[in-house]
């Protein structure tokens, strides 16, 4: 991971503090970048006190009093967790619930993340709590979805507070803490719905808290969160877990001077370095865009050229657009009026020819039901014919019976070819009369194939001029 440095602009790579929880060098440069910056830029020496001289605290805290409540809870971060890591290496053997370094750690944390937090209008009442942002961390980390999904599975909790110290003692004991932390305070437009701009979480003071938080990954702990009461516990710093003698703190302030002395003179190093860098990169980067700024003069120049090219052809392809639009604006107009004189004609003929359709078809449907009627007719005839044949033959059927009484019956015989006579004399007449319809039809068939014939050549005339217009 690489931070900023503050006032510099340029990132320096992270690194978490030592094991015993003292001050590291990136910690203090993180805290004092800006004003070492500025000293650099003013000419100011580089050396400064480990703590700032009452005169500068009361003008800060005249100035910016969230800055001093800030600058207040880093520093009883860092002790709590330099001295939880202390105590718990020294104890040698996993942390419980009930051990005091511990528990003030979590106090700690808890007035860390309530710093700035805004309030939140509820159904009912105005809500404050820490669990919003903590539940965040899901969204942003995937891995948190398994702690989340456990807090809210507890039974007993029924405050936001509550599951937001039960989800702090979950992320002690899976040593992920520091990294749930660091992917919250890098989305600062999501936490700010959650906290002021001047909250902890939101400034540096929260990213140095969660570099420190990197050394608890030394210590196990083993916390029975499922029958703890966390929804009405106090939260209380006691700062007399804190407090030394003044030799001590000299020693300590001797040290953290020479301490800060050496991380100046290593920042300062690492500074230059990185300018020269910078300036070797830079330079290199003017070279090529100057290679770069020469190759796209040259294009600019032939793009020219050809758009010159372009314009000159653009412009003889519309006069010769024009005058293509022209004449054939000329052709349309003749061509216009020559439609229109042959639709004239068409819709003349069109109405002749339709007229002597109509007549054709009405003659012909005479002819049509003139042929229907001699049919029925001849129907009729063919019927009575069929009648007398089967008569004829009901006779001879009954001559060859009585044959053996031919002789008693000739008188009857006698009439009966009278009558025979007779009836064949009528059969003649009406075959006769039957070949003159016969005749009458073959007639009609003729005819009306004529006037078929004269139909179709009159619409295949029709169809032809209609083609032609």
């Amino acid at each position: 991971m690489e931070e900023d440095r503050p006032g510099t602009g340029f990132a320096r790579p992270w690194r978490p503090p030592a094991a015993g929880g003292a001050v590291t060098a990136p910690n203090r440069a993180r805290r004092g970048g800006r004003r070492r910056a500025a000293r650099l830029r003013g000419g100011e020496p580089l050396t400064r006190s480990a703590s700032p001289c009452p005169a500068r605290t009361a003008a800060m805290a005249t100035k910016d009093p969230t800055a001093v409540e800030r600058a207040n809870l880093l520093n009883m971060a860092k002790l709590s967790i330099k001295g939880l890591i202390e105590s718990a290496l020294s104890f040698g053997r996993t942390l419980d619930s009930d051990y005091p370094p511990l528990q003030q750690f979590f106090v700690v944390m808890e007035h860390c993340l309530k710093h700035g937090l805004k309030v939140r209008k509820s159904f009912l009442s105005y809500n404050k709590t820490i669990w919003g942002p903590l539940e965040l961390v899901e969204k942003l980390y995937p891995e948190a979805e398994e702690i989340g999904a456990s807090v809210r599975d507890l039974p007993g909790l029924k405050t936001p507070l509550g599951r937001a110290r039960a989800w702090l003692r979950l992320a002690l004991m899976q040593k992920k803490m520091a990294d749930y932390l660091r992917c919250l305070i890098i989305q600062r437009e999501l936490l700010s719905e959650f906290y002021e701009y001047h909250a902890l979480m939101m400034e540096e003071e929260g990213a140095v808290i969660v570099g420190l938080l990197v050394g608890l990954n030394v210590i196990d702990a083993n916390l029975c969160v499922k029958g703890e009461d966390l929804d009405s516990q106090v939260g209380v710093i006691d700062f007399s877990m804190y407090l030394k003698n003044e030799e001590e703190i000299g020693n300590k302030e001797r040290n953290v001077q020479i301490a800060a002395i050496l991380d100046q003179k290593n920042y300062v190093e690492e500074l230059n370095r990185q300018l020269n860098s910078t300036v070797s990169s830079l330079h290199s980067r003017v070279d090529s865009l100057e290679k770069s700024n020469t190759k796209l003069i040259e294009e600019l120049a032939i793009a020219k050229n050809n758009i010159i090219k372009l314009q000159e052809e653009n412009h003889q392809l519309r006069s010769e657009n024009e005058l293509i639009l022209m004449r054939t604006r000329q052709h349309l107009e003749v061509t216009k009026v020559d439609v229109e004189t042959e639709l004239q004609t068409y819709k003349h003929s069109r109405q002749g020819l339709d007229e002597m359709y109509n007549d054709a078809r009405r003659q012909l449907r005479d002819e049509s039901q003139l042929r229907q009627d001699v049919e029925n007719e001849l129907s009729v005839q063919v019927g009575m014919k069929h009648e007398i044949e089967l008569a004829m033959k009901l006779l001879e059927k009954d001559i060859h019976e009585k044959q053996d009484t031919l002789i008693g019956l000739r008188q009857q015989l006698e009439e009966v070819k009278a009558i025979n006579i007779e009836m064949y004399q009528k059969l003649q007449g009406s075959e006769d009369g039957l070949k003159e319809k016969n005749e009458i039809i073959a007639r009609l068939e003729e005819k009306t194939n004529k006037i078929t014939t004269a139909m179709r050549q009159l619409e295949q005339s029709s169809s032809l001029s209609f083609t032609q217009s």
